[in-house]
């Protein structure tokens, strides 16, 4: 129970005592009501003021009866309030310390829900880009803080808590809530902010995914029918769909991955074709796809393909081959430079 809790029954504890201390001097002793209230208050209080009046035994045993009850409550009571005041405080220097990592971000993911999507997202998005995550629960919140995430505590479709989480600099933003209408509600709003800013939007209904594109998400997930595609795809062709794991998502003991890059404008590979590139000779990886703004996928692409300023390429290769990849593709842009 959190220390407030325990400050509102401290408190009705109390109020409980002396209600009743005031009825029983009152009925029984027969003190006004004056008399009643203010005998039952200095002796939870402990003041040492004399009683109003003199008390027989029955009185003198409730009175005791009295004192220790009303003053384990009061103590309680006081106990409650300084953890409470405590906890504000620390909880004030914990928020400013999180203010200050998300203000420090740039470029970074935020990611909407942290339930059951919405953690596996941050956690693959993690070691690449920086990651904000939004949640309304508690206790998500500091799942996320355990895992090392800077996190804010609100509803995700208000635009203030978006703006919380860094939404003007931030380069990506991930709708995972639970409800289709949430997600809707967060991509209008991140579309509204930031024209430019790519947006992931999680869909459960079929009927949610042309109503979120609209809205403004670039890609819309589907949870439930990626996962039936991938358990026929394990049962129909296992080899192919372990190696799809494998360059997707990293698991087993090949190293081989997908990775993508932009060809800047500043590159002397624009213009050059894929042969004339020396990719594969010079770095090892292999391009798989070409694709751009407004340019269909092209997938294995021929040797003659000509690489253009923006375009994206699609490789595989091991860490050390894509590293090289990027490295041949900057080093290349500052001897252009």
């Amino acid at each position: 129970m959190s220390s407030r809790g325990r400050v509102r029954i401290g408190v009705i504890v109390l109020a409980v005592v002396v209600a009743v201390a005031t009825a029983w001097y009152s009925l029984i002793e027969g003190f006004d009501v004056v008399e009643a209230v203010y005998q039952a208050v200095t002796t939870i209080s402990t003041v040492g003021f004399r009683e109003v009046r003199p008390l027989d035994t029955s009185g003198q045993i409730f009175t005791i009866f009295v004192i220790l009850v009303g003053v384990g409550a009061m103590f309680y009571t006081a106990t409650s309030v300084f953890e409470e005041i405590i906890e504000d405080q620390v909880g004030r220097i914990g928020r400013r310390r999180m203010e200050r990592r998300i203000a420090a971000l740039s470029d970074h993911a935020i990611v909407c829900g942290y339930g059951r999507v919405g953690r596996i997202v941050a956690r693959l998005l993690g070691p690449k880009v920086g990651v904000v995550v939004i949640d309304n629960d508690p206790e998500r919140i500091e799942w996320a803080a355990e895992a090392g995430l800077p996190a804010v505590e609100g509803d995700a479709t208000e635009d203030g808590v978006l703006a919380r989480a860094g939404l003007e600099r931030a380069a990506l933003l991930v709708a995972a809530l639970p409800t289709d209408a949430d997600n809707l509600y967060v991509v209008l709003s991140g579309r509204a902010d930031r024209p430019e800013l790519h947006i992931v939007a999680r869909a459960r209904a079929e009927a949610s995914e042309a109503k979120l594109v609209r809205a403004g998400a670039d890609r819309v997930i589907n949870p439930q029918e990626i996962g039936a595609r991938r358990m026929a795809a394990f049962a129909l062709q296992p080899a192919v769909s372990e190696f799809l794991d494998v360059v997707m998502h990293g698991a087993g003991s090949v190293e081989f991955r997908l990775e993508e890059l932009e060809i800047g404008a500043a590159t002397p590979l624009v213009g050059l074709s894929i042969r004339e590139a020396h990719i594969r000779d010079t770095t090892g990886a292999m391009v798989l796809a070409l694709t751009g703004p407004g340019q269909p996928m092209l997938t294995n692409p021929g040797p003659e393909t000509v690489l253009e300023a923006g375009t994206k390429v699609i490789a595989i290769g091991t860490d050390e081959q894509l590293a090289a990849l990027h490295a041949y593709v900057e080093e290349g842009a500052r001897r252009h430079h």
